[in-house]
């Protein structure tokens, strides 16, 4: 046989293009067309229907970047079309991809929303179109309303180019869309079933050997049912067509097929290219489209994550929130992830993403009454070691992933696996060999994800998340129309629409004994640079963290102590959730428009005069009245005298500091500064060491141009060390003394920026604090500081959740290469037997670490921390204008010492007049045990509520005391629900953490 199979295919493509689908649609009636246009951000239902409309047609500019049109739909369905099924088809300009351009939300005449609308979904069915919702016949005359939103592509065609429409817009702008269709039609069904069976089967063969014969099989019934097709009349030939593929549609899948449980899927990002206030309207839009969907494919499974989205319907829409509720109920729509939103987990500090596993469980707990059991994370960019530990905490015990499979440099080898913790503990983990999340479920696909599973042989199932995502919109009735023709068919994988649930119980009753293990973090070869993009929203959740930490703390003292009626937990309630949304994958690594930004920057502010002012309350009502300078020490170790979590008078700090000949020196180390202003030594004189390694200096500043290859925000990559310039030039260095501390300033200019940093040694301390304040004005650069020091370090380590991991400052191979830039918490370290030294920070997360083999046969190991960089998509702005970073270089400091000194640098010390000290609330026997959070019970009970963690990597044995007397110690989970009692002896616990161990205590007070 000739090879004809390139002539079908293109026949067939033609076929669909020119003649199959512009047959969906038969017979037409325009629809009457008025229009209001809000002036300025988006109205309620009830307010825009109250306006004055004018009348419209087809064609009509609308809809400024970021603006809202209601449109007014109306007509009469033509009787003789009784019979037929019947839809009202608008297009209001689609030109991208689902939830990245032009959206609408269908709205009954009441305002009741019905149904979602993008570029994918472009049809009311007349079911919904009646009065209220119900169902409207053939001779009926239907009104409906449409909020569309003009939302811009951000991304468009130019991927990565600048552009200005990522800001809060203006009023007055010109309209970006046309309205191009508006009509009731009749819906050729047969024609829609013909073109799924033919996408179906051209997908499938597209995907087989040449040599196949299945392949050639469907080649040739495409032929014949090509042409059993009338071009003139393709509604009334479809079912001739169709009859052609019924045999090759028929035949079962292999018995060894591979197993996929197709989950629809509608990944929303809380904010990316469109602003939070735009991502309430999207989730509207998509459970009204999952909603209306499941009513006509009941078995249709949609995974619904992030809380916050759940409460943002509860908050905005009560008639979607009425449908949300009752698809919980059926079983149709399934909360999954049992966290707030889908986080960063980099960068959010320990308790924050604690509480992020809190706030989601409890609110899907209160809601629906389900306890999620799988994390659900599709699109984070990394995931740290402590997230296992967590997960188990939470009360959950499945972990699902995709971004993995994004890596550059290694693939990874599972894609179903145990994921060991840095505590040690496992969660059963899944990454969809499909390799996105969201799936089209095309032929390609789904090939791909039977060859692709890393489990083949030992394991059979792999789960599939489908549905338009990113920008929301979810399945639609052609994904599920397709699972039915695809779940049991030769050649290809089996399709099974089911839960997350049902999924991973299966996966792990079937490979729960043989699964292999991953252990530490999945840190994922892309989007480094998402550790240190848009400072300020990176500076406002540190603070706002610690903020959280000393409102807490101290409006527990005070409540506990009877000097303070009530404890703020409402506010406290929503701040946290304020706090927990920004830290959303692409809110915190700083990867969304402007408008995100800039409204995450005013929300930090505001939040944190909120918690300075609870903070205030609670210290001034624990100190009373008095002249006596009463020092609050939020930090869970001692300073100045001052216990940790307590507060008193504080003691002096040691040897006066000395400046002389550009010398700092306080007795404990001698630092020496440069004309440049450089630290050209550093020297430990309680060691007796040089830490400065030869012919080297610190705090050297380096700058780099950085024009990543893509993503330009995410993304930093390795090649933007081949251009580097050290910025040594000066404008000035001013040395000086005040109240007993020794201070550097030094001015730099360069380019179109400027920095000034000074340079500070405390009494007491092998400490120097580095503050630097930088005007910048660069583009396409990052810029970093230096601190060479004398130290052989095959491996640093890095604060990260309630612990610290290890990473090689080599490149011994491609994975460890991989690892150019890193995230840490509030310190790293690098070290050699019996001296080490740390740099900690306030509110920097990016890194490097390497090292280098000297002449004289040492090695310079290099701690860089990144300060600030210049990207120009998607925010053109991002970082612009002054910020203020600290940082301390501590010297002779083990992994304890770096430990504090991150917590101090962080919690500074407070200072109240009053008269009293508090004692600390809890005292802990055993250093290596801290106090991460100290709060009452959420459930309003007064019991005392302290989380600890053993921060050594060793076992620790401790007794922890209350300062107040207690009647019972229970161990509880992170929703603070029974796990163990606890003795209680002498009032006080004693217990043994294994390393990195978290423990939650909950006290009752007697």
């Amino acid at each position: 046989m000739h090879d004809d199979r390139q002539l079908i295919e293109e026949r067939l493509q033609r076929a669909l293009r020119e003649r199959i689908r512009p047959a969906i649609y038969g017979a037409s009636v325009p629809l009457d067309i008025e229009v209001w246009h809000a002036p300025g951000e988006p109205v309620s239902p009830a307010e825009a229907l109250a306006q004055t409309y004018e009348p419209a047609a087809i064609g009509l500019p609308w809809g400024a970047a970021w603006g809202t049109a209601w449109f007014k739909f109306s007509g009469q369905v033509p009787a003789e079309w009784a019979g037929s099924e019947i839809e009202a088809v608008i297009d209001l300009g689609f030109g991208g991809g689902p939830g990245f351009s032009a959206e609408g939300l269908v709205h009954t005449a009441s305002g009741v929303p019905l149904k979602g609308l993008h570029p994918r979904q472009t049809y009311a069915p007349l079911s919904i179109l009646g009065p209220d919702g119900t169902p409207a016949h053939a001779g009926d005359r239907i009104e409906f309303y449409v909020e569309a939103a003009a939302n811009p592509e951000v991304l468009g065609s130019n991927a990565f180019a600048p552009t200005d429409v990522g800001g809060k817009p203006e009023p007055g702008g010109t309209p970006i869309y046309r309205l191009a269709r508006a009509d009731v039609a009749v819906f050729n069904a047969e024609v829609w079933d013909l073109i799924l069976d033919l996408e179906a089967l051209n997908g499938l063969q597209e995907q087989l050997s040449l040599q196949e014969p299945r392949r050639r099989e469907i080649l040739r019934a495409l032929s014949r049912a090509l042409d059993a097709l009338d071009y003139e009349n393709v509604a009334a030939t479809a079912a001739d067509a169709r009859a052609q593929l019924t045999d090759v549609l028929s035949r079962p899948a292999h018995a060894s097929a591979h197993q996929l449980s197709a989950v629809g899927h509608a990944h929303i990002d809380s904010a990316w290219l469109w602003p939070l206030r735009e991502t309430r309207r999207k989730v509207a839009r998509t459970v009204s489209n999952v909603a209306t969907l499941a009513e006509e494919y009941p078995e249709l499974v949609f995974a619904f994550s992030q809380a916050q989205q759940h409460a943002w319907v509860k908050e905005n829409y009560p008639a979607v929130w009425e449908r949300l509720k009752k698809a919980v109920a059926d079983g149709t729509i399934v909360p999954v992830g049992g966290m707030w939103v889908e986080s960063d987990t980099n960068l959010p500090g320990s308790e924050a993403l604690a509480r992020q596993f809190v706030h989601g469980k409890r609110f899907f707990l209160d809601e629906y009454g389900i306890d999620t059991q799988e994390v659900w994370l599709p699109d984070s960019f990394g995931y740290t070691a402590a997230l296992p530990q967590l997960v188990k905490l939470s009360g959950s015990k499945w972990f699902l992933t995709q971004k993995i499979s994004w890596n550059k440099e290694n693939r990874f080898p599972h894609h179903t696996f145990w994921w060991e913790g840095l505590d040690g503990t496992r969660v059963f983990t899944h990454f969809p060999p499909i390799d996105t999340y969201n799936s089209d479920l095309s032929g390609r696909e789904l090939a791909h994800a039977q060859r692709n599973f890393a489990e083949n042989g030992a394991a059979t199932r792999s789960l599939v998340p489908f549905g338009y995502g990113d920008g929301g919109g979810g399945p639609t009735r052609e994904f599920v129309a397709t699972v039915r023709r695809v779940a049991n068919l030769e050649s290809s994988p089996r399709v099974t629409i089911e839960s997350p649930t049902e999924f991973f119980s299966a996966a792990e009753e079937e490979y729960h004994d043989h699964a292999p293990v991953w252990s530490g973090e999945l840190y994922l070869e892309i989007h480094r640079a998402t550790y240190t993009s848009q400072a300020k929203t990176k500076q406002g959740n540190r603070r706002s963290e610690h903020l959280l930490r000393e409102a807490e703390l101290w409006s527990t003292a005070a409540v506990v102590a009877g000097k303070l009626d009530a404890y703020p937990y409402e506010d406290l309630d929503r701040i946290w959730k304020a706090v927990l949304l920004n830290q959303f994958h692409d809110i915190l690594p700083g990867s969304s428009i402007s408008w995100v930004h800039r409204e995450a920057e005013e929300t930090y502010a505001r939040l944190a005069s909120e918690l300075e002012a609870i903070i205030a309350t609670a210290q001034q009502a624990l100190a009373g009245s008095g002249d006596a300078q009463i020092v609050f020490n939020a930090a869970p170790h001692g300073r100045n005298g001052i216990a940790g979590l307590g507060a008193g008078v504080a003691a002096g700090e040691g040897q006066a500091v000395s400046v002389q000949d550009g010398v700092l020196d306080n007795g404990l180390i001698r630092v020496t500064i440069d004309d440049r202003g450089l630290i050209t030594s550093l020297y430990d004189v309680e060691a007796g060491r040089e830490v400065i390694a030869p012919g080297a200096v610190g705090n050297l500043l380096q700058l780099h141009v950085d024009t990543p290859n893509n993503w330009d925000a995410w993304d930093v990559d390795s090649f933007y060390k081949n251009n580097v310039r050290d910025v040594t030039e000066v404008d000035s260095v001013d040395f000086s003394t005040d109240s007993g501390v020794a201070t550097v300033v030094v001015k730099r200019s360069f380019g179109r920026s400027s920095v000034t940093q000074t340079l500070r040694l405390r009494p007491g301390t092998k400490r120097v604090d580095i503050e630097t304040t930088m005007d910048w004005h660069e583009a396409e650069k990052f810029l970093k500081a230096a601190y060479p020091v004398d130290v052989h370090a095959d491996r640093s380590a890095s604060e990260t959740q309630f612990g610290h991991i290890f990473r090689p400052t080599h490149q011994n191979t491609s994975w460890d290469a991989a690892k150019f830039e890193i995230a840490a918490h509030r310190w790293v370290h690098v070290g050699e037997p019996g001296y080490g030294v740390a740099v900690v920070n306030d509110s920097t997360y990016g890194h490097d670490i390497n090292r280098t083999a000297r002449e004289d046969g040492g090695t310079t190991t290099t701690i860089r921390t990144s300060l600030i960089r210049a990207p120009r998509f998607p925010d053109p702005q991002t970082d612009q204008g002054v910020h203020t970073v600290n940082h301390a270089l501590v010297v002779g400091a083990g992994i304890p010492e770096a430990i504090e000194e991150g917590y101090r640098i962080n919690l500074p010390e407070r200072v109240v007049t009053g008269a009293d000290g508090a004692e600390p609330i809890v005292a802990v026997d055993n250093g290596n045990v801290i106090v991460e959070s100290l709060k009452l019970a959420d459930d309003r009970s007064g019991d005392v509520v302290v989380r600890l963690y053993e921060s050594s990597g060793g076992r620790s044995r401790a007794t922890i005391t209350p300062s107040f007397a207690a009647t019972s110690a229970t161990e509880v989970d992170l929703l603070e629900r029974h796990l163990a009692d606890r003795d209680l002896q002498d009032n006080g616990v004693t217990f043994e953490l294994r390393p990195f161990q978290i423990l939650t205590l909950r006290f009752t007070r007697s």
